[in-house]
């Protein structure tokens, strides 16, 4: 079973434990370089509707610890809907009731199988096309909530970077590629920009302002990487 994070929408959650809102929107690429399709869901939602079963309400993905049912899940064009009910008296049911409605937590993370996937290129990434959804999860940590604190860590290399520039103070290959792999470039590639784009730009440094353009140039596209993903 792998598992995919959400920011959880929660458009109501109720004093009863009653909660409703998009577990996933379809077509956002998320901090996996991964797209949820429209219709990703459908096929498993019918098999459990003919089979009278939903999948299971755990709490952080534990499956020894259930903390309610969902009542409705739909997969409406938009993203995974869910209605559900939280089970007042279970322990950790109330403590995720009492998270949810202060905004402490607003997380959703499902459990699924792979059925149908299409793999990412250069300029797409890995479409998740058929799901069989197992269970959806209340957890402290979304997708996009890691996608927040990653795109932090690479704005401040890439300043860090910058500034050094600035000061004369060129980055060695070396340097420069822990740059790339810390604001989260694959290492495969990481190497590979700076061992040929980079180093060339180093070794032009005495020809002038073509070997600054060159790494500005790179400073650029490292900043649209971490903005795409």
């Amino acid at each position: 079973m792998k598992t995919k994070d959400f920011s959880f929408k929660v458009k109501a959650a109720g004093d009863a434990g009653e909660i409703e809102g998009y577990a996933s929107v379809f077509g956002v690429r998320d901090s996996y370089n991964e797209v949820v399709m429209p219709g990703a869901f459908a096929e498993s939602l019918a098999k459990h509707q003919r089979q009278g079963t939903y999948p299971l309400m755990l709490w952080q993905h534990d499956p020894a610890q259930p903390i309610g049912v969902w009542n409705e899940l739909s997969d409406d064009g938009k993203g995974l809907y869910g209605k559900g009910q939280l089970l007042k008296g279970v322990q950790r049911a109330d403590e995720a009731l009492i998270m949810l409605k202060a905004g402490a937590i607003q997380g959703m993370s499902i459990g699924y199988r792979e059925v149908d996937v299409e793999p990412a290129d250069a300029s797409t990434p890995r479409k998740l096309i058929k799901l069989d959804l197992l269970e959806a999860s209340i957890v402290s940590f979304p997708a996009n909530g890691r996608a927040r604190v990653d795109s932090v860590k690479s704005e401040r290399c890439i300043a860090e970077f910058a500034r050094r520039l600035r000061d004369g103070d060129v980055p060695s290959i070396k340097e420069f590629e822990d740059i790339l792999r810390e604001a989260g470039v694959p290492k495969a590639m990481a190497v590979r920009i700076a061992s040929v784009g980079y180093a060339k730009a180093i070794r032009s440094e005495s020809e002038g302002q073509e070997a600054i353009k060159s790494i500005s140039d790179a400073i650029g596209a490292l900043k649209e990487l971490t903005h795409t993903t």
